[in-house]
């Protein structure tokens, strides 16, 4: 059983599991899942991490595993029943085609007396690619949150070959939505949860009574609106080199802006969120200008 430290530590909720990427040339491996991503880029930023999620007691678990305290990562996990889950990406034919495998669509995560400490003493929490359409899992994550209004970050980070109910995902999101300290939200997030564009579903989340939203628009860059009216927005940063890979992007945008938060508050002004937000766009950049979906500053 994994010994929590009274050190305040970000706790990340989601998935873990071994990304594999394939092309016409070639197969890869490398540990990912949004959560894990997130975990690991607050850990590379110097914030103290702990993750919470389903991880196999198998070969791709010890790989895992082994990742996560390579970068000084304390797991909290649930063990998996079906083993660890895998997800391939399939770039043959240009756009990326995600499939996953048995263990990836029936996770579940456990909330017992360590996890439920862990969140009680977490600075913030953070959520990300949570199976939402799961009311049961749904409601024990959210018993073991206390003042979510002021340390929860929520990104939905839905995944079309693991969505079993869309409609109950997007009920129990914007329950939660409504309650939490910053929401985090893609383009790719409006097209497959709300057949929408991303400024309907902003607009939609504030409406809901979500207080923060930072939405990331690809390659248009980020903004953040807060309360009905404060719009913040920043474009992409350039940086030399070729882009590589975009996997990790929206992962590192969301650790960063954590980070940010962690070490500087909450920004009080629009000054203060366009500088939280153009670290965050200088943190994808570098991040996409390297295979896979590790963190990466300039």
């Amino acid at each position: 059983m994994p010994e929590i430290t009274t050190a305040p530590r970000v706790v990340v909720v989601g998935d873990a599991l071994i990304d594999v990427l394939q092309d016409s040339e070639a197969s890869r491996e490398f540990p990912g899942g949004a959560a894990l991503n997130v975990a690991v880029g607050l850990a590379v930023l110097g914030v103290p991490t702990t993750l919470i999620a389903m991880v196999g007691d198998d070969a791709d678990g010890a790989v895992i595993r082994a990742f996560l305290n390579q970068y000084g990562v304390q797991l909290i996990a649930t063990p998996g029943p079906l083993g660890s889950s895998r997800a391939v990406s399939d770039r043959t034919d240009g756009e990326p085609r995600y499939f996953f495998n048995d263990a990836a669509k029936a996770r579940r995560i456990e909330f017992g007396a360590v996890e439920r400490a862990a969140l009680d003493a977490a600075r913030l929490v953070v959520v990300s690619c949570f199976p939402f359409d799961d009311t049961a899992q749904t409601e024990a994550f959210m018993a073991c949150v206390t003042d979510p209004e002021q340390r929860l970050v929520i990104d939905p980070n839905p995944r079309a070959g693991m969505l079993r109910d869309g409609p109950r995902f997007v009920r129990n999101f914007e329950a939660l939505a409504a309650r939490s300290l910053l929401v985090k939200v893609g383009d790719e997030d409006a097209d497959l949860l709300y057949d929408s564009t991303l400024d309907e579903l902003r607009a939609r989340l504030v409406a809901a009574g979500a207080g923060t939203v930072l939405a990331t628009a690809g390659r248009l860059g980020a903004s953040v609106v807060v309360g009905l009216n404060n719009l913040v927005s920043v474009p992409i940063y350039e940086l030399d080199g070729p882009i590589v890979d975009t996997m990790g992007a929206g992962d590192a945008t969301l650790a960063a802006s954590v980070c940010s938060i962690v070490r500087g508050g909450v920004p009080q002004d629009a000054a203060a969120w366009q500088v939280l937000l153009v670290d965050a766009m200088l943190t994808a950049a570098a991040t996409c200008r390297h295979e896979g979906a590790l963190l990466r500053r300039p």
